[in-house]
């Protein structure tokens, strides 16, 4: 069986074509990390929410025409479908058709509301300039130490699409951090995991603070996802269980989005079934020989506080500043 759904978008045929190819635009409304060889017989990896990546291989690529390749979801055993993309001039813009074939009887429902819910934030991400935080992808379902990574990177991602140059040189919650310290803080600690994990990790310092911790998150939560989280991984300081490196996964993007948030303003949305996780892996990990070396000693917050108010405050944050 198929679906099939065509948008007005008002934009030339070549940007609509970037739209839905370069991980940096997916982003935006429709990934929370991809990855894409774009050539006839390349691989992708689409994380759409997190937990479930789909996976295939690009068949045709037309650039500003057509773009067709296998639909499949990673761990899933079911068969692969076909999805293609159609790009045609239209008065004002481009019109795209989005055809997706050789679907079981019992995956159209789920997939139509999916390329429907996707649809309309790439409608709305091109004639707004913002698609939105993705309701999606805030609470992981099944929820796990790297289904939470996945869904608090696409946080930090958000926050870090904001920043700005004038954003660069001021200090952040994060002592003795600025906005730019924190970054290649940020992206040196996510490239350390993916370094424990067997990966080869290049960062352009010159990208966009979002591209250089975006690329260095999807390349290790992909190494990481296919590992899994048994066992111990060396991570050259210290031998350490697999969930406690994953749970530094999380603290790094979430706890590091807040303090990026709170240094510039920038709009911050975390639900709290999310924050109350996360808060509840940090309990977990930072223990108290770990005070005043990585971490300051906590805070103190209301009684009333909300959980992400208590996990900063947790990591010795004043949660005041924001």
């Amino acid at each position: 069986m198929s679906i099939e759904k065509s948008v007005f978008l008002p934009l030339d045929p070549e940007a609509a074509f970037e739209l839905v190819t370069r991980p940096e635009r997916l982003r935006r409304w429709q990934t929370v990390a991809a990855r894409m060889d774009l050539r006839a017989g390349g691989e992708y990896r689409w994380t759409i929410t997190p937990g479930h990546s789909a996976v295939g291989q690009v068949k045709e690529v037309e650039p500003g025409k057509r773009l067709v390749f296998d639909w499949g979801w990673e761990g899933s055993a079911s068969d692969t479908s076909t999805v293609t993309i159609t790009l045609e001039p239209a008065e004002g813009g481009t019109r795209l058709t989005l055809l997706h074939e050789g679907l079981a009887t019992e995956e159209v429902a789920g997939h139509t509301e999916g390329w429907n819910h996707f649809m309309d934030r790439l409608v709305r991400f091109v004639t707004d300039g913002d698609a939105g935080a993705d309701d999606w992808a805030a609470v992981p379902d099944p929820l796990n130490e790297l289904t939470s990574a996945e869904a608090t990177l696409a946080i930090a991602q958000r926050v870090l699409h904001q920043l700005k140059p004038a954003d660069n040189g001021l200090p952040t919650p994060c002592e003795n951090f600025s906005v730019t310290q924190l970054v290649d803080h940020l992206v040196g600690s996510v490239s350390g995991i993916g370094k424990a994990l067997g990966l080869e990790l290049l960062d352009d310092p010159s990208a966009s603070a979002e591209a250089r911790v975006a690329d260095a998150a999807q390349s290790t939560l992909e190494a990481f996802t296919k590992r899994g989280l048994e066992g111990t991984i060396d991570m050259g300081f210290a031998e350490l269980p697999a969930t406690m490196v994953a749970n530094i996964l999380n603290l790094e993007f979430l706890v590091h989005a807040w303090d990026l948030a709170t240094a510039t303003g920038a709009e911050l949305d975390v639900a709290p079934e999310l924050s109350d996780y996360v808060l509840s892996l940090a309990r977990n990990t930072i223990s108290p020989q770990m005070r005043g070396a990585s971490f300051a000693q906590e805070t103190l917050v209301d009684e009333s506080a909300a959980s992400l108010e208590r996990l900063v405050a947790f990591t010795g944050r004043e949660v005041s500043a924001r």
